[in-house]
C-alpha cells in the first residue's frame, strides 16, 4: 500500500501487447503490473519500474507511453498506462529481441488531487472516429478506447508547466495585441496549441495545428528538454471528443457572447468543470476548477478594439484531470447555452413544449438541466427571435399607429394605468393595461357569417401572464374565422366588459345575435350591463356544453353520466331530449336537479330556436390550434402582428378556395353539400302524405328507422321550414324529411336553404384582403409615456412555472392512494431516493 506522500498506480487485470496496423490498435491480453510511484519520483525512476517489474532491463527500453480508456461501464472510466518497449541495440548492433511488447497498468489514482469534474449520467451515443492519435479497437469485445500520451514528472506531482500559474492576472497588458507565446521566469517560450473542443469561433490565420495529444517520442523528448503533459480522460472525451480540435491561440470570435458560448460547450463536452478568474468588457479568463491541483486548463480571451472582436490570447490545454464524479447536471450547461442550442427548434415552432426541449437537450449535451432552466432558455430564444419582452410593450403604441396606416378602418384601443414612484404620478412612463383590436377585413367578414359569436379566453404563456380574449364567427363552410382579440389582465368583469363593448361597438352590431361562451361571471356581468347591448331581444346568450360537462363533472364522477347530459343538450326536440333526462335521472335523480338549475334555453339545442345553427361550442381550442398556433408563447407586439400576418394568409387561401368553387359552377359550400347528400340517401326509405293544396304541409312515414332515435312519423311544413325531427329549424337547411317532401312536389330543395351557405356568401367573407404591412420605419412617431409591463404580471423568478391549466376532476388524485416512485412504481420512496437509480449495485447507504 502507498504512503501518504505517494500515489499508487492500481494494478488492472490485463496486460497487453500492441501492434499496429492499418486499421489501428489492437490489444491481446498479458500479465498485469502494479507500479507504486512517489511524488519523488522521476521520470527514470517510472522506466527503471516498469521494466523491474517485467523483468526485462538491460533488454528492453522505454520508448512510448500511451494511455487507452475501456469503456465497459460509461459511469466509471479508469485510464490505462501503456508503455511501448522496444529492444536495447547492443554494441555490434544487434538486438536482444525482435518483438516489441508494452505493459499495461490501471492508472486509477488514490490521490484527492484528481479533478472532481462530473461525468454525466446520460450520453448520447457517439460514433467512434479514427485518427493518428485516438483509435477505438472495435475487435476488441470490450472496446477501448486508446490514445497516446505524454508522460513527464511534474505532471504526476501536480506542477503546473512553466508559464501557467495563480498570478496570470499580474500579467494583463493594456494594449488589445497580446503576443501568441507564454512566456516563463526563464524566458522559454512554450506554444499554446494543445487541442479542445471549439464551438462557433472562427479561427484566424491558416496555420497548421498538431493532433489531439501527439505521442512524443520519449528519447528526443531527454534530449531536446521539452517538457510533455499528462493527461486524463473522463468518460465524455472517451466518446465524444474524437478528432474534435482545441482552442488555438489568435482563434477570434464575433462577440464576447460567442466566445463564453465556446468555452462553456467545450467544458460540457469534456466533462470538466472550470470557474471564472476575471470577466469584464474587455477580457475573460478562466481556468480549470482543479488549476494547480492535478491539472494545467487555462484560457485568457481579450477584446481587440481595433477590429470589435474577441480573440483567444492564451491557451493552455487540455484538461489534465479526471472526470471522477457522477452528476446528471452540468454547471456551465445554463440557460443560455440552451437557448443557443433550442434556437432553431423554438423559430421553427414557437408553441414547442418544454419537455420536448428538455428531452432534446438531454440527448445532445448528455446532461439534463432542470426544467425551470429549459423554460428560460426557452423565454431567451423567442426573446431573440422575436424581440425583447419588455420591448415589446413599448413597441404597442407605434403598432397601432402604424396598423392603422397601413389599413384605415383598423381598430385598436390602447389603455394604460399610471405608474407611481413614491406616492407621485410618473408621467414619461405608464403601465399596460388593455389593448383591443380587429381588422377592417374581420369587420367585413362577419356581415357575411352566421349570426352568432363564440367568446372566450385563453392564457400567454410567456415571460409575463395575461389573457388573450377572442370573438370566433364561422361561415357557412364552417370555417372558424376569429374577428377580435383583447389583451387584458386577466378574466374578470371589467375585462370582459372592456372587451365586449368594443365588439358590439366596432365588430357586431347585428341584431338577435348569438353569443356562445362559458358560464364566467364576468362574462355574466359584462351581458347583463343595461348599456351594454347585450340583452334580448338585441342578442342572446348561450352557453358551451362543453364547460356546462366539465362543470358537471366536478360534481357528479363517471363518464356515462357526463354523456348523457351532453346527448340530452345535443338533442333537437323535446321528445329526444326527456328519453335521454329520464335515462340520466334513473342513474341519479340529484344528477337532473342540477341540470334543471341552468335554463334551458341556454344550455340545451332544443330550446334554442335555432339560433345556434348546430354550434354547441365555443371552439376556442380550434381556433388557436389552427389560425393562431404559437402566439400565446411570443411577446405581445410579436403576437399581434402574427395575427395580422396568418389572417392575411388565412383570406388568401380561403378566399381563392371559394373562388375556385364559384368557378365551376358551385352554388353551396362544401359542406351543405355532403350534408345533403347523406339526407338524400334516407329520403328514399319515407312515405310521404299531402295535406294542403300549396303543397307546404305534409307528413313523412319511415317505412325503415334511420337512427338511434325514430319517431316513425313527422309532420313537415316547408312553408314555415319546419320539421318534428328538428334539424329542419335548428340548421337550416332541409333535413332528410324535407327533402322527402320536395321530391314529392317536384319543387327545388334549394329555395329552403340558408343563404349563408350559399357559395357566393363565403367567398364574400374573405373577398377583402389584407393589405402588405408598412415597414416599421415609415410608421408615424409615438410621443406618449413609455409603455411598460406590470410587474405583477410577471412568473415567478424561481421554481418552476406555476401552470395555467385550469383543474378539472381528471387532475384530482385519490387520497387514499398510496403514492409510488415514478421510475421504479414502488411505494415508500420518491424518484429522487430511488435504490435503482444509481443502477443494479446501488444501495441506499452508498
Amino acid at each position: 500500500m502507498a504512503s501518504e506522500e505517494s500515489f499508487g498506480v492500481l494494478v488492472h487485470h490485463r496486460g497487453s501487447i500492441k501492434r499496429k496496423t492499418r486499421s489501428g490498435v489492437k490489444f491481446t491480453d498479458k500479465d498485469p503490473l502494479c507500479i507504486v510511484v512517489k511524488p519523488t519520483t522521476s521520470y527514470d525512476d517510472l522506466v527503471r519500474s516498469v521494466l523491474m517489474k517485467l523483468g526485462l532491463e538491460g533488454a528492453k527500453r522505454v520508448k512510448k507511453f500511451f494511455y487507452r480508456i475501456p469503456i465497459t461501464f460509461p459511469e466509471v472510466r479508469t485510464p490505462e498506462l501503456l508503455a511501448k518497449l522496444v529492444d536495447v541495440v547492443s554494441s555490434s548492433g544487434g538486438s536482444n529481441r525482435n518483438a516489441t511488447t508494452e505493459a499495461a497498468a490501471a492508472g486509477s489514482s488514490s490521490r484527492p488531487a484528481v479533478a472532481s469534474s462530473s461525468v454525466p449520467v446520460y450520453e448520447p451515443a457517439v460514433e467512434a472516429v479514427a485518427s493518428p492519435s485516438f483509435a477505438v479497437d472495435l475487435n476488441d469485445g470490450v472496446g477501448d478506447v486508446v490514445g497516446s500520451v505524454d508522460i513527464l514528472p511534474n505532471a504526476l506531482q501536480g506542477v503546473p508547466p512553466v508559464g501557467v500559474g495563480d498570478g496570470v492576472l499580474g500579467d494583463v497588458e493594456e494594449d488589445d495585441v497580446e503576443p501568441d507565446m507564454i512566456e516563463d521566469d526563464s524566458g522559454d517560450e512554450v506554444g499554446a496549441t494543445e487541442a479542445a473542443l471549439v464551438v462557433g469561433g472562427s479561427s484566424s490565420g491558416t496555420q497548421q495545428y498538431p493532433p489531439h495529444f501527439s505521442s512524443l517520442d520519449l528519447d528526443a523528448m531527454r534530449q531536446e528538454g521539452v517538457s510533455g503533459h499528462s493527461v486524463g480522460f473522463g468518460a465524455r472525451d472517451a466518446e465524444g471528443t474524437a478528432g474534435l480540435t482545441e482552442f488555438q491561440v489568435g482563434q477570434q470570435f464575433q462577440d464576447k457572447d460567442e466566445a463564453l458560448l465556446s468555452v462553456k460547450t467545450y467544458s460540457i463536452r469534456r466533462g470538466v468543470q472550470y470557474k471564472v478568474v476575471e470577466s469584464d468588457h474587455r477580457r475573460y479568463v478562466g481556468k480549470c476548477s482543479e488549476f494547480g491541483n492535478g491539472c494545467t486548463w487555462l484560457i485568457r480571451l481579450s477584446l481587440r478594439k481595433r477590429k470589435g472582436i474577441w480573440e483567444v490570447k492564451r491557451y493552455n490545454g487540455p484538461h489534465t484531470c479526471l472526470a471522477t464524479s457522477i452528476s446528471s447536471d452540468h454547471r456551465s450547461l445554463d440557460y443560455h447555452v440552451i437557448s443557443a442550442f433550442v434556437m432553431p427548434m423554438v423559430r421553427a415552432d414557437a408553441s414547442v413544449s418544454i419537455k420536448v426541449l428538455l428531452n432534446a437537450t438531454a440527448a445532445h449535451f448528455g446532461f439534463r438541466p432542470t426544467y425551470r432552466r429549459v423554460w428560460m432558455a426557452k423565454q431567451k430564444a423567442i426573446a431573440l427571435v422575436y424581440g425583447d419582452w419588455d420591448e415589446s410593450y413599448n413597441e404597442l403604441p407605434r403598432w397601432v399607429l402604424g396598423v392603422q396606416m397601413t389599413m384605415p378602418g383598423t381598430v385598436a384601443i390602447l389603455r394604460t394605468s399610471p405608474v407611481r414612484v413614491s406616492g407621485q404620478v410618473d408621467e414619461s412612463q405608464a403601465f399596460f393595461h388593455r389593448l383591443f383590436w380587429t381588422f377592417p377585413p374581420l369587420i367585413q367578414a362577419f356581415r357575411h357569417c352566421k349570426p352568432l359569436v363564440s367568446i372566450d379566453g385563453t392564457h400567454l404563456y410567456g415571460k409575463y401572464g395575461g389573457t388573450l380574449l377572442i370573438a370566433i364567427a364561422q361561415d357557412g363552410n364552417s370555417n372558424i374565422l376569429p374577428v377580435a382579440f383583447a389583451l387584458v389582465e386577466g378574466e374578470n368583469a371589467e375585462s370582459w366588459s372592456f372587451f365586449l363593448s368594443h365588439l358590439r361597438q366596432h365588430v357586431t352590431p347585428q341584431p338577435g345575435l348569438l353569443v356562445i361562451s362559458d358560464r364566467h361571471n364576468g362574462i355574466k356581468a359584462a351581458l347583463e350591463a343595461p348599456d351594454g347591448g347585450w340583452l334580448p331581444p338585441s342578442a342572446y346568450r348561450a352557453f358551451c356544453i362543453r364547460h356546462v360537462a366539465a362543470n358537471f363533472a366536478l360534481t357528479f364522477k363517471g363518464k356515462d353520466a357526463r354523456r348523457l347530459l351532453v346527448n340530452a343538450a345535443y338533442a333537437k326536440t323535446e321528445v329526444e331530449f326527456d328519453y335521454w333526462f329520464d335515462i340520466l335521472r334513473s342513474e341519479d335523480p340529484a344528477m337532473c336537479e342540477w341540470a334543471n338549475r341552468i335554463d334551458y334555453s341556454l344550455w340545451t339545442q332544443h330550446r334554442d330556436d335555432g339560433r345556434r345553427f348546430g354550434h354547441m361550442t365555443t371552439n376556442i381550442s380550434e381556433c388557436v390550434n389552427s389560425i393562431l398556433k404559437g402566439v400565446r408563447n411570443l411577446p405581445v407586439c410579436s403576437l399581434v402582428k402574427a395575427t395580422y400576418g396568418r389572417l392575411a394568409e388565412l383570406f388568401v387561401r380561403k378566399g381563392r378556395e371559394a373562388e375556385a368553387q364559384m368557378g365551376t359552377g358551385q352554388q353551396f359550400s362544401q359542406y351543405l353539400v355532403k350534408c345533403i347528400e347523406a339526407n338524400l340517401k334516407n329520403s328514399r326509405c319515407f312515405t310521404v302524405t299531402l295535406y294542403d293544396r300549396d303543397n307546404s304541409e305534409f307528413t313523412v312515414a319511415e317505412t325503415t328507422p334511420t337512427g338511434s332515435f325514430s319517431l316513425g312519423t313527422y309532420r313537415v311544413s316547408l312553408a314555415s321550414r319546419t320539421c318534428d325531427c328538428g334539424y329542419f329549424q335548428a340548421l337550416h337547411f332541409p333535413c332528410q324529411h324535407a327533402l322527402a317532401c320536395c321530391a314529392y312536389s317536384r319543387v327545388t330543395w334549394s329555395s329552403y336553404v340558408h343563404s349563408v351557405y350559399q357559395i357566393s356568401s363565403v367567398f364574400r367573407v374573405y373577398q377583402m384582403g389584407f393589405t402588405p404591412p408598412i415597414p416599421e420605419g415609415f410608421w408615424p412617431p409615438y410621443n406618449g409615456p413609455t409603455v411598460i409591463p406590470d410587474p405583477a404580471k410577471r412568473r415567478a423568478r424561481e421554481g418552476r412555472p406555476r401552470s395555467t391549466r385550469i383543474r378539472t376532476n381528471m387532475d384530482e388524485a385519490d387520497p387514499n392512494r398510496p403514492k409510488r416512485c415514478g421510475l421504479c412504481r414502488q411505494p415508500g420512496h420518491t424518484r429522487r431516493s430511488c435504490p435503482q437509480l444509481g443502477g443494479p449495485s446501488h444501495t441506499g447507504g452508498q
